[in-house]
């Protein structure tokens, strides 16, 4: 897969901090990727995030999303069309008391006609399953079903690229639960880029690409198998390592032959099972 966006030698340094936030930072996320950056608090995931829609701009190196330098002055109105950005706080991005007005409210801005803007806003709505909610407060929703109207809001403003920031980090593991589901389903089901910021371990375990970063570095990258097999590696960054890994790693100390790859709850229940099997 070509990518979407790339990353080149990139240095960002907020005028009140003495040492750099992205500290020469290069990586590519390939078009229609599920991919996840992983990183203490402070490791520069947050600080990458802002420069994938030109919230924050390179103080050197480059950053290109769809062949657009996000330096570009005259491009910035296409940049921010191509790249859709969730945050934390569902509260924050919700701003209509219907929620299909909520999801309506960026493609009128873009002064799209009315047929378009309800078409846009009902596919929308289905992709992320709130369309039987449409007629509801989103006040009144769940914490999960928030965020889920608040990434409807930006698909209708079909973007090419969708970047999450710490989306769960205020949901319960229901909520959170929703929201990871619904954005596999989307990158499987319509190819959009989905660039996930997390610390959250399962989070990562269906993705394409991990990133790991640390004091604004890349650490390391890989699939979730290949990154989450380097335990040690990831110890030492303060990260853990899904439950199935480390379940993993605990029945190789003691004595069972297990791949390390095998992330997802479902390759390690089968992973053992074989075990079990050639033991017997």
């Amino acid at each position: 897969m070509k990518p979407i966006i790339e990353i080149r030698d990139l240095y960002f340094k907020y005028p009140e901090d003495e040492n750099y936030a992205i500290n020469g930072l290069s990586l590519d996320i390939p078009e229609g990727s599920f991919s996840v950056v992983l990183g203490h608090n402070g490791s520069g995931k947050s600080t990458l995030a802002k420069h994938l829609n030109g919230i924050l701009l390179p103080t050197s190196g480059s950053v290109t999303v769809g062949g657009i330098d996000t330096r570009d002055e005259e491009r910035l109105f296409d940049l921010r069309s191509s790249v859709g950005m969730v945050f934390q706080n569902p509260d924050n991005q919700i701003v209509s008391s219907i929620v299909e007005e909520d999801v309506a409210f960026a493609p009128e801005n873009l002064g799209l006609p009315s047929d378009e803007i309800r078409a846009r806003v009902d596919d929308a709505l289905r992709l992320v399953g709130m369309y039987d909610y449409r007629l509801h407060s989103p006040h009144l929703l769940s914490g999960g079903q928030k965020q889920r109207v608040a990434i409807a809001g930006v698909l209708a403003m079909d973007p090419r690229v969708l970047v999450l920031d710490e989306p769960t980090a205020m949901l319960d593991p229901v909520g959170r639960r929703e929201v990871i589901e619904t954005l596999i389903k989307l990158c499987r089901e319509t190819g959009i880029s989905v660039v996930l910021i997390t610390h959250h371990m399962y989070e990562t375990v269906s993705s394409d690409l991990v990133f790991v970063m640390s004091d604004g570095k890349l650490v390391t990258k890989g699939s979730p198998s290949e990154v989450f097999s380097k335990a040690e590696t990831m110890k030492a960054e303060g990260l853990t390592v899904p439950d199935t890994t480390e379940l993993i790693n605990q029945l190789i100390k003691a004595g069972m032959t297990l791949p390390l790859g095998a992330v997802s709850a479902h390759d390690c229940a089968l992973a053992i099972a074989s075990a079990l099997k050639k033991d017997a």
